[in-house]
């Protein structure tokens, strides 16, 4: 069967805690989109990690980790994640990587890194990790394809093609060095040398997969309110963030998609610029930062601190609808543990009138949030395991996001570790 672990939000929701979870279970897992610009924090018997491309499958042995066509392949980043996980005394995890994935070159970094600084004020908040400039490429057909490195004749010509155009930019939007053709020639043929003994047909390889019956997980990056169409743009990635991206991405039929499983965060957060309506500011998001996940919310790539918010019921439920959820998975509440109210976002104040629909983004600028205040449970629910024993306000509060979402919370994440999961019959 074939499972999605994918966020309802603008990312960070804890999707790497499931989706390690998840994976004990699972013979593949699959990244199907996204590059090094997002980061799955995940905390277990090895440590701490902020994978940023690696499947989170890859403390796993059982599990095969595939890199999918869709993914935005920054092979330095790969291997040098590869290699820490390795010293770090996990054993040498079972890599795939599609000859299909398109390879983020050192000059989409660059050229992220210019555009944000052209840009000043008018920045969109990049992580500055080339995939803006990465997905350009890839659509405008002058991206470059793994398979492509075993050509050296072909891409020797295809290189000095597409430098006219980059160094035409380089030196009269910019000012900066233009690119030197064969530096980058022998900077990908390293690049070869990385990736050939793990380069395969990952689609052909899927496609039996399936018929053997083999569980498969697709890990999506970032959430709903990234996605590059469904999003709030322009402020969003240049990906697909949905699962419905996953049968692209990876190479498989839409209809084998069987299970979504949506990740929400008991609260909000968000790295980068955009509309954000049930924001909160100053020492009241100061103590939610300081307190949520594990170690504070901050940015697992980038290290910024995390805007902070109230739950918001309108922008999970149009999330959990964009993705398809057949599963919600409610992480973090523990961490709301220190508060005596606490306030949901449900639904947004637009021109004198409410509603629980999430608009376009010229609309959702001027949102302003309705709030409903619930009373806290006032206590630590680490290490509770059973549903059933959840302080009485803890389970009123799951209860009434799940009324409002409209989709069925089955897990409920009380802790960072891979044990710290509440399975729960949905009251939908």
């Amino acid at each position: 069967m074939v499972r999605a672990i994918v966020g309802a939000n603008w990312g960070d929701e804890g999707k790497g805690k499931i989706t390690d979870m998840m994976s004990q279970e699972s013979d593949i897992v699959i990244r199907f989109q996204g590059g090094a610009n997002a980061g799955h924090t995940i905390v277990n018997d090895y440590g701490k990690f902020a994978l940023h491309t690696l499947p989170s499958g890859v403390f796993s042995q059982r599990t095969t980790n595939i890199i999918g066509n869709g993914v935005a392949l920054n092979i330095p980043v790969l291997f040098g994640e590869l290699n820490e996980v390795i010293q770090r005394g996990v054993p040498k995890p079972k890599l795939m990587i599609s000859d299909r994935a398109q390879i983020v070159m050192p000059y989409h970094v660059l050229f992220d890194q210019y555009e944000e600084e052209r840009l000043g004020k008018a920045s969109f908040g990049s992580t500055k990790s080339g995939i803006a400039p990465f997905y350009s490429d890839k659509y405008a057909k002058i991206g470059f394809q793994v398979q492509e490195l075993f050509d050296e004749e072909y891409l020797k010509e295809k290189i000095s093609r597409v430098c006219v155009q980059k160094n035409i930019l380089l030196k009269h939007l910019y000012n900066k060095p233009e690119i030197d053709e064969e530096e980058l020639f022998n900077t990908l043929m390293e690049y070869r040398a990385m990736v050939e003994p793990y380069v395969a047909d990952v689609s052909l390889f899927l496609n039996q997969a399936i018929k053997d019956g083999k569980e498969i997980l697709l890990e999506g990056q970032l959430g709903s309110l990234k996605d590059s169409d469904h999003g709030i743009y322009p402020m969003v990635t240049s990906s697909s963030t949905l699962a419905a991206y996953g049968a692209i991405g990876a190479g498989i039929p839409p209809y084998e998609i069987k299970k979504i499983v949506t990740v929400c965060k008991a609260y909000s957060s968000a790295v980068g610029a955009g509309a954000f309506v049930s924001e909160i500011f100053g020492e009241e998001a100061d103590e939610l930062r300081r307190r949520g996940g594990d170690g504070g919310e901050y940015g697992a790539t980038t290290g910024r601190p995390r805007r902070m918010g109230w739950f918001d019921c309108v922008a999970s439920k149009y999330g959990c609808r964009m993705q398809g959820a057949t599963d919600v998975a409610f992480t973090v509440l523990d961490v709301l543990g220190y508060l005596d109210k606490i306030p949901v976002c449900v639904g947004y104040e637009l021109d004198g009138e409410v509603t629980d629909e999430f608009p376009t983004t010229r609309q959702l600028e001027r949102c302003k949030p309705v709030l409903e205040v619930l009373d806290g449970w006032n206590s630590d629910i680490r290490g509770i395991r059973s549903y059933e024993e959840l302080p009485e306000n803890c389970k009123r509060y799951i209860d009434f996001v799940e009324q409002h979402l409209g989709y069925p919370i089955t897990m409920v994440s009380n802790g960072p570790k891979r044990e710290d999961i509440i399975y729960r019959d949905s009251k939908l």
